[in-house]
């Protein structure tokens, strides 16, 4: 079976037809709250986001963490990146960028801290991808991975709604078990896998869809913001997203 679900052309035409791509990013943009206990309690002082264009997070933690930071994706779109950086009070430069595949990239350094957001449901060998990760990783390090809860409302309206992007993902990967059990086997420590975030539903093709469709999907959003505001639980129907920390073995 192909490891890989989507390739270079589906990346550049999904970025390039994307729209809202270039916004200052906020000090409670998402994960910002974890990300920055990690780096207090950790000491970090560096990290790599992997398949992160237009590099957000890299962005983020360079503005806010003040960390040095580098983005490495398969695709990279300059101009986009650079008009992120300005519109966040950054310049070119101020962020490392390397634009390679993963896979045979061989890393002349070494992270405090390695993530990525969205990455590994794209891949149908969950352990292997993990795996990939850890070359970037200093002993002691952490590594921070996140992806979408498919297994929830939100992937109901993914699949009705939106099957080409949906069938992007390996759903299979969105196991908190199979998550868990992937880190244990490659050796690593301190593993935490849990759902995160209160509920949403959204669309990446939004723009495409029908207005009864919109409608739709408009009142799942309305009345699973409601329930949730009334009873704030993270769960796996609810949750849009899965995060998992974990620690390299000194």
């Amino acid at each position: 079976m192909e490891n890989n679900l989507t390739d270079r052309s589906f990346w550049k035409s999904f970025w390039e037809s994307r729209k809202g791509l270039i916004f200052k990013l906020k000090p409670n943009y998402v994960f910002g709250d974890i990300l920055a206990k990690i780096i207090a309690d950790k000491g970090v002082k560096t990290a790599i986001e992997l398949g992160g264009f237009p590099g957000y997070y890299s962005i983020y933690l360079k503005k806010y963490q003040h960390l040095k930071t580098t983005l490495l994706d398969y695709f990279i779109h300059p101009e986009l990146v650079n008009k992120l950086l300005a519109v966040n009070d950054l310049k070119p430069g101020d962020i490392n960028i390397i634009e390679a595949d993963l896979f045979t990239y061989e890393p002349a350094e070494k992270y405090d801290m390695v993530l990525s957001f969205g990455l590994i449901e794209h891949f149908n060998d969950t352990k292997f991808i993990i795996n990939e990760h850890l070359k970037f990783l200093k002993p002691g390090g952490t590594l921070f991975i996140t992806l979408p809860n498919f297994k929830s409302v939100n992937g109901w309206v993914q699949k009705n709604f939106d099957k080409e992007n949906y069938d992007k993902h390996n759903i299979n990967s969105m196991d908190l078990n199979l998550l868990r059990d992937s880190c244990k086997a490659l050796g690593l420590k301190d593993i935490e896998a849990y759902y995160h975030g209160k509920f949403t539903v959204w669309l990446e093709n939004k723009s495409e869809q029908k207005a009864l469709s919109k409608a739709i999907v408009k009142a799942i959003w309305t009345v699973g913001k409601v329930f949730t505001k009334i009873i704030p639980i993270e769960s796996k129907a609810l949750s849009p997203y899965i995060v998992v920390k974990v620690t390299m073995p000194l």
